[in-house]
């Protein structure tokens, strides 16, 4: 460690004399910079900065307008260092610990790891700033997408859309009129509405489809369904929609999915995940046969059967039908009976299976567990919208292996 340190001081050194060997950057006694305004030298100003092999000072030029009593150094903006005193190496990695670990912990590891001194605050401050940088920059891509200039991509045979919920324990500020499911009915959570895209090529040898690998691609935030359908929709167009052959949407029944579908996927394939039809049935079963295992096993693998074969008719005309059993719990039923209803064209898994088509929604599942939950939704944590999304965003671009082209395009702005 004692070596490593020394190396750090010695390459610290280069680098600062480096970085000075322009004399501080000036451009003259005055450049133009914005709508018509002049700014004039005024003098040399240092600035520390925290770079991977340790602190340093920077030699800067510094101009000012009278006009708009504004002033900058253009070797700030050269260095990519404006208003933050650490190296852009610095924050890729203050923002890469606090995408996924606790701040606290994060200041640790880039002590223990690089020989980083920060605070935790830091840690939590930059990682927020560069999770909104990089929630601008895959926004502008996106929107780019939608324009008619963009090169075309290889097609693909299909694509999916997956969409789902999961919430967030935030500060108590961010729940405030909205209600609960607690005692109190306080909420005490937000919802992250998160989407991923992937593509399939082909099927396996037993006719099951296959996932294209690293094809898949996340994006979420807690904000409306009016806008998160425009957020996926926009990934799905970047991702090459336009050209794929056949399109589908899964989720797992919540009305606001199907909204979106119909409004930004139109003609796109709707598929009702597999796993969340079936807790459906079992709802109703444990409500009606709670007491009668055997009676509850053989129900339940009846419905199986007939929603393996898509035939949700008969698994409606199975639940009506417990309307008969004494002390049935109607409540359940009648959930279960508009569920069904509701969804049932989007059950038609032997038909789907035929196709060679995804029937369940474990893509996003996972991504729920690993975008949001492993690292939100930890013992202790609670989180302003700002301060999550940020971070959302972060783990967003480094699960879609899209860290790397945030970072080249700052290094090439």
């Amino acid at each position: 460690m004692s070596i490593r340190s020394s190396m750090h001081h010695i390459g610290c050194s280069m680098l600062e004399k480096l970085v000075n060997a322009d004399g501080g950057g000036y451009q003259g006694s005055a450049i133009p910079f914005g709508e018509g305004h002049q700014y004039e030298f005024i003098d040399y100003r240092n600035k520390k900065l925290l770079t991977v092999l340790g602190p340093m000072v920077v030699k800067r030029a510094y101009y000012y307008d009278k006009e708009s009593h504004a002033g900058f150094c253009p070797k700030d903006r050269t260095l990519d260092i404006e208003g933050t005193s650490y190296s852009s190496g610095v924050r890729r990695m203050m923002s890469k610990v606090g995408a996924y670990r606790p701040f606290g912990l994060g200041q640790e590891d880039l002590y223990e790891l690089a020989d980083i001194r920060v605070e935790a605050k830091a840690v939590e401050r930059v990682s927020q700033m560069v999770g909104s940088q990089v929630e601008s920059f895959h926004a502008a891509e996106a929107k780019a997408s939608l324009s008619d200039n963009i090169i075309p991509i290889k097609p693909v045979p299909r694509m999916y859309v997956c969409m789902d919920g999961t919430g967030v324990p935030v500060v108590k500020k961010e729940t405030a009129g909205r209600r609960g499911k607690s005692e109190d009915g306080q909420a005490k959570t937000r919802e992250v509405k998160l989407g991923c895209v992937f593509t399939q090529t082909g099927v396996d040898q037993k006719g099951y489809p296959v996932r294209d690998e690293e094809t898949t691609s996340y994006t979420g935030a807690i904000e409306s369904a009016e806008v998160f359908g425009q957020r996926i929709y926009r990934e799905a167009m970047r991702r090459g929609m336009h050209w794929a052959k056949e399109v589908c949407v899964l989720g797992d029944g919540a009305p606001w999915i199907w909204n979106i579908a119909d409004e930004q996927f139109y003609g796109a394939t709707q598929i009702v995940d597999l796993f969340h039809a079936r807790e459906h049935y079992w709802n109703v079963a444990k409500a009606c046969f709670g007491q009668n295992k055997d009676k509850l096993h053989q129900w339940t693998e009846e419905r199986r059967k007939e929603l393996d074969d898509g035939r949700p008719e008969e698994v409606i005309d199975a639940i009506s039908r417990c309307s008969s059993l004494p002390g049935y719990d109607k409540a359940t039923c009648e959930r279960g009976t508009g569920y069904f209803e509701k969804n049932k064209e989007r059950m038609r898994y032997a038909d789907f299976r035929k196709r060679g088509l995804f029937v369940g929604s474990g893509v996003l599942e996972a991504g729920c567990r690993t975008v949001v939950a492993q690292r939100l939704k930890q013992s202790g944590m609670h989180w302003t919208v700002e301060g999550a999304d940020s971070i959302i965003a972060l783990r967003c671009s480094i699960l879609s292996n899209r860290w790397e082209d945030f970072w080249e395009h700052r290094a090439a702005a």
